[in-house]
């Protein structure tokens, strides 16, 4: 908000107008001056004025050289001897600013541009479409295109252009109001297609205010919207929100193509005002986050798609569009506070210190940063029950989690490690006595941010952030009080159902065109419909005739009826009124809605389980057998009525990945068998229920027999057992690369994701985001960037390019968890060893890997293991994929280090382990021949024994193979 001057007597008096929202680069009109202050008409002197009354007071400058001064400037219009005085002292002040301008010309001009930092990122993709207007919209600096302009492509069969009437619109004087005064309206699926020049991340922003025109009434519209990986809107009734509605969206865009597809629900309508489609830098809410209840344990990883429920500038003016450098709006925090806590706010005046790995002008504008609301306790001292208390009614935005981002700046402390902070979220702590100085290695006034993850809401729709003092200051009541500097919340996992996704045709160019086109060729197509209609009416009679009784059966293989079913489900989810969708719907992005898909084998060996099995094997799903959870839903420990032990995979109503990682596990699990893969038992499709049996694996995942709750000295796995699980894991993964003509691609790979059965051998386990690697010729397959935080091959985030080395990257990240047994991020740690990858390979670097090796195995681990262990892991690790070896390679070494770990006579110092692996490794056409000839059940090759010291060439390629033979057992 900006702040007015207006003068009474011979004092200023700052007053705040609850109207005013801050938006550089407009100065004040003259109409703006009150009564009271005096009016300046030069150009300059605007500028100064404006400066003064947009909300920069405080700067050090102006404010010793401006408002000093003009609290003297009053005067009474009707006495002209004061007015003479008067102008005198508007002359001296004139002077003085022109002076101090002349002295501080880039200071002033880094003043009056305070926020105007749209320039400083430059978008690769910035579209603004202004939907259902002839002309081009102009809001604040930005320039809204028609939508009928062919900067977009509009595919509609039906749709209308509608403008509002006179008066319909609030805030007709505001410049952002002409963005609502026109709409587009769909009585039938439609959709926008983008041109993306760079993929990646980027806000999808959507306009909506329902107005009622001569034709519709917007308000009675009810409708989803989807693009071809997301469902942003899941049934949106608009009713009569009293102010326009604006939705952002955070979006991962792999495609060339982003398509923006709007379906009429129930036999409605779908309308929108206006889309944004702008890109973002990649590192935008990138990660980590920590969830809130679980003692620091990190989620892997933040992934789009996000919507934004909350932005708000605590302490702080509302923040315009233009103010922020990706355009995003703040709001003030004054409709959330609640309590009685007494507070105050706080600017700043001088320059903020940005360091290098922290808060960009990205994250946030200067103005978040250098405003804050503060804590008032120093006139009663400490008391652990003050708190400045804000509530979010998050009933109105519903997900299954919340991202949570704190913005902080200290504006407040003297000299660094005086503020300390605790905050709560709900029922849980947040922080505890957090020094934000530590933070920047004792530097002050530097933007800073943090992420936490809250799981679920209270019961009650309301989310509750509190800001208190620590106890730490408890003796000090000279230490600065708590402040807070901004909030965000955005919503995860905040949709489900099935993506509908009109595609654009060659026709749908223009939407005019479409229209032409078909008043031309209106003659030929009746002719054309009625030659179609008499040829199929005779094969439907044929049909008749040749039909019989075993036609109509089902298909003898339980696969088929699952997969119908997963299309026929498809298409109910996306049909508006009618029995299908027109055959330009593509439903669960690459998966056709029209089209039963044949690519499972019909000789899997899995099986179809009634759903009141499943009911009585877990109890009816009690909550007390649930064994793990994820993005697809909750892990469940059951028994069979044959005695069978399983883990029972249901899908939640809140998942995301839906159908289709269901449909990708079962073809994919069906085709594949090896002793180190989680084998798939069977599934269960009733009730739209999506659920998938595995066999158990009793001794749980990798991750938590290295760290965690069962990670106990007794339950730790030994550095024997952890190289085996290691190279068995590994082993399943060079299955995956090489069983099959295409290179299976888990996209998964992370310690948990490593299960371990009875026998501690080790299997790799859900592949939900696995994907089918590139054709025979090609490198790499273009695709949205999916995975676990920490685990992700920064070569594929950074490119799109997803290549089998992705997966060699993650499991490197395994090695070192197995090796160091700590989570891969973990805030809580000093800043040099937060993230595991960096500290490790720091480490590795120095040839000092043995000071960060788990304390419980350091005396097992033979240094020459060891060094062989770190120099696998860190090519694993390389930052471009072409520099890191295949999967074949790594199960090589690995052995490689059993060998060295379990003979102390063996001296391979002078070999590089990898170069040995090279040399040793068979040619690959044999090595694919022995896999596929054991998955067939050939005679599986027996171990060959080798002695200590024989290590001819032959001996040891045979004893090598043998070791890593990837033949199912």
């Amino acid at each position: 908000m900006g702040d007015e001057l207006q003068l009474h007597g011979p004092r200023e008096k700052k007053k705040r107008t609850g109207g005013a929202t801050y938006s550089p680069g407009t100065p004040p009109s003259s109409s703006s001056l009150q009564r009271g202050i005096v009016p300046f008409h030069s150009e300059l002197d605007a500028l100064v004025l404006g400066v003064l009354q947009k909300g920069l007071r405080g700067h050090g400058t102006l404010k010793r050289f401006g408002a000093v001064t003009l609290s003297s400037c009053v005067f009474d219009r009707d006495s002209s001897e004061l007015m003479v005085a008067i102008g005198h002292v508007q002359s001296a002040v004139v002077a003085m600013f022109k002076l101090q301008l002349a002295l501080s010309f880039a200071e002033i001009i880094f003043i009056s541009t305070l926020c105007r930092f749209s320039t400083a990122y430059t978008p690769a993709d910035n579209y603004l479409i202004s939907c259902g207007s002839s002309v081009d919209t102009t809001v604040g600096q930005r320039v809204f295109v028609a939508d009928d302009s062919g900067s977009v492509t509009l595919t509609s069969s039906h749709s209308a252009a509608v403008r509002a009437p006179p008066g319909s619109v609030p805030g007709s004087d505001n410049a952002t109001a002409a963005l609502y005064q026109t709409a587009r309206v769909f009585t039938a699926p439609s959709s926008y297609a983008f041109k993306i020049s760079r993929p990646g991340r980027h806000f999808v922003r959507l306009h909506f205010f329902p107005f009622a025109s001569q034709r519709y009434d917007l308000a009675a519209a009810s409708f989803k919207v989807s693009t071809q990986d997301a469902v942003l809107i899941g049934a949106s009734s608009s009713s009569s929100p009293s102010s326009p509605v604006r939705d952002e969206f955070l979006l991962d865009v792999a495609r060339g193509t982003l398509i923006v597809t709007f379906v009429p629900l129930a036999g409605g309508l779908a309308f929108v005002n206006a889309v944004e489609v702008v890109s973002v830098p990649d590192s935008l809410f990138a990660g980590p986050a920590a969830a809130l209840g679980s003692a620091g344990q990190q989620l892997s990883p933040v992934v789009p798609p996000l919507q934004t429920a909350y932005r708000v500038n605590v302490g702080g003016p509302e923040v315009a569009a233009d103010g922020d450098a990706l355009w995003r709006e703040w709001s003030t925090d004054q409709g959330n506070m609640v309590g009685s806590a007494v507070t105050r706010e706080v600017v700043y005046t001088g320059r903020l210190n940005y360091l290098t790995g922290e808060a960009t002008l990205d994250d946030a504008p200067d103005i978040v940063y250098a405003t804050a609301r503060e804590l008032v306790m120093s006139d009663g001292g400490f008391d652990s029950s003050k708190q400045m208390t804000w509530q979010f009614d998050v009933a109105e935005h519903p997900a299954s989690s919340y991202l949570i981002r704190f913005h902080w700046c200290d504006i407040v402390s003297r000299a660094p490690g005086l503020l300390r902070i605790d905050v709560y979220v709900d029922s849980y702590t947040a922080v505890k006595d957090f020094d934000l100085s530590a933070k920047g290695n004792g530097t002050l006034a530097f933007p800073y941010y943090v992420d936490f993850v809250l799981g679920s809401s209270d019961p009650t729709g309301k989310m509750t952030i509190s800001v208190g003092s620590s106890s730490a200051t408890e003796m000090n009541s000279t230490l600065p009080d708590p402040i807070l500097n901004g909030i965000e919340i955005m919503m995860m996992h905040f949709s489900s159902g099935s993506v509908v996704v009109v595609e654009p045709t060659a026709g749908s160019k223009r939407q005019h065109l479409a229209i032409i086109l078909g008043s031309i060729c209106g003659a030929f197509a009746v002719v054309s419909i009625a030659a179609v209609l008499a040829i199929f009416f005779l094969r439907k009679k044929e049909a008749k005739v040749q039909s019989t009784p075993s036609q109509s059966k089902s298909s003898s293989t339980p696969w088929t009826p699952l997969l119908s079913r997963l299309s026929l489900r498809s298409r109910r989810h996306s049909s508006i009124g009618t029995e299908q969708p027109p055959s330009s719907f593509t439903v669960d992005g690459d998966m056709p809605g029209a089209m039963i898909p044949t690519a499972v084998s019909p000789a899997a060996p899995s099986y179809r389980f009634p759903f009141a099995m499943l009911q009585e094997a877990t109890d009816n799903f009690d909550e007390s057998l649930v064994i793990g959870a994820g993005g697809f839903g909750k892990v469940y420990r059951a028994m069979l009525p044959d005695g069978t032990k399983v883990a029972v995979k249901r899908a939640s109503p809140e998942s995301r990945q839906g159908a289709r990682e269901f449909r990708t596990e079962i073809e994919l699990l069906s085709g594949l068998r090896h002793r180190h893969l989680v084998p798939l038992v069977g599934y269960c499709d009733e009730r739209d229920e999506m659920i998938l049996l595995y066999e158990y694996m009793e001794q749980g995942s990798l991750r938590s027999r290295l760290y965690g709750g069962a990670a106990t000295a007794e339950r730790a796995l030994s550095w024997a057992q952890r190289l085996e699980a290691c190279a068995g894991a590994a082993r399943g993964l060079l299955y995956l690369h090489t069983a099959l003509a295409k290179p299976v691609i888990h996209r998964d790979v992370k310690s948990s994701n490593i299960l371990l059965d009875g026998g501690l051998a080790a299997k790799v386990s859900d592949f939900g985001l696995s994907k089918p690697g590139p054709e025979l010729g090609e490198t790499h397959v273009s695709t949205a960037v999916k995975g676990s935080f920490g685990y992700v091959d920064p070569d594929y985030a950074r490119t799109r390019k997803l290549t089998a080395k992705s997966d060699v990257y993650s499991f490197g990240v395994v090695l070192l968890e197995a090796l160091c047994a700590r989570p891969v991020v973990d805030p809580r740690l000093p800043k040099p060893m937060v993230n595991l990858v960096e500290w490790a390979l720091h480490w590795q670097g120095r040839g000092e890997l043995d000071k960060i090796v788990d304390r419980r195995i350091a005396a097992a681990v033979r240094p020459q293991a060891l060094r062989k262990y770190g120099e696998t892991a860190a090519k694993c690790l390389a930052e471009r994929g072409a520099d890191r070896p295949a999967m074949e390679d790594v199960v090589w070494s690995l052995q490689f280090v059993l060998r060295l770990q379990d003979d102390s006579g063996l001296d391979f110092s002078d070999v590089s382990s990898l170069n040995l692996v090279h040399e040793l490794t068979p040619p690959l056409d044999s090595h694919r021949r022995s896999s596929h000839g054991n998955e067939a059940g050939g005679e599986e090759v027996q171990d060959v024994s080798v002695t200590d010291g024989d290590f001819t060439d032959v001996s040891m390629r045979g004893a090598f193979w043998q070791m890593v033979n990837v033949g199912g057992r």
